[in-house]
């Protein structure tokens, strides 16, 4: 199991979270996505390390960016 840890910029309600954590546990891979809308955090659970593009791809995609 692999697990790493980001931070979200844009993500200010429970929508918000919901979105990420629908668009990265689409990502191959991951197995659990935990959302910390308080610090901006999002925690990908995976069985192998994911790509850090394929994350920020899913999280663009639910309207966010991925902090550098």
């Amino acid at each position: 199991m692999s697990s790493e840890t980001y931070t979200v910029t844009g993500m200010t309600c429970d929508h918000c979270s919901r979105s990420v954590r629908a668009e990265v546990s689409a990502v191959a891979g991951v197995t659990a996505v935990d959302v910390d809308l308080a610090t901006g955090t999002v925690t990908v659970t995976s069985e192998q390390p994911v790509s850090t593009d394929k994350v920020r791809e899913a999280v663009e995609e639910a309207g966010y960016t991925l902090a550098s």
